[in-house]
């Protein structure tokens, strides 16, 4: 008998999560590259727009200043953190806890793309109440929190399932 065969299936289990977030996001990103102008807002629900825009920083834009004309720099430390993840996801225990780690390195490789490809992260999800919006974001953006929301909500029931003790008091 295959004493490797469940962590294979773990490993697929990741290798599947990388490759549907990477293919969804792509896909949705040549979509909204072709049928939108940049600033223009397309109305779908009353909160919510697809307004295509182009983010030359990380997170929310943060340090767009500091990376703008630098697309590179900043897709190269991407794939460094990409490999610590695929290090991470190679070491799984879970199938959840790979596809965590598939999540995240599906989205960041979709973004990468971007800024090698395009020069900056493609945006087009604007979610808003009134006048609020929240950062435009992608389908990446997407998997990369269900990844590490999943991650802490595997940590946070794993601490508290490992120890009977806290659960059954005696």
């Amino acid at each position: 008998m295959d004493t490797l065969a469940p962590h294979r299936l773990t490993r697929l289990f990741g290798l599947a999560a990388i490759l549907i977030a990477f293919v969804l996001d792509q896909a949705t990103k040549v979509m909204a590259l072709a049928a939108l102008e940049r600033g223009s807002v397309q109305f779908v629900l009353p909160f919510f727009d697809l307004r295509l825009s182009f983010n030359q920083g990380v997170s929310f834009s943060m340090f767009a200043e500091t990376f703008a004309g630098r697309p590179l720099l900043l897709a190269g430390i991407t794939l460094v953190i990409v490999a610590l993840f695929g290090f991470l996801l190679i070491r799984s225990t879970t199938q959840w806890e790979a596809a965590a780690f598939g999540l995240i390195i599906g989205g960041a490789l979709g973004n990468a793309l971007d800024r090698i490809r395009v020069g900056a992260v493609v945006d087009f999800l604007d979610f808003h109440v009134w006048d609020y919006h929240w950062p435009a974001f992608n389908l990446a953006d997407t998997a990369i929190a269900v990844g590490v929301i999943l991650l802490l909500a595997i940590t946070y029931i794993g601490k508290h399932t490992d120890n009977p003790s806290k659960s059954n008091p005696s």
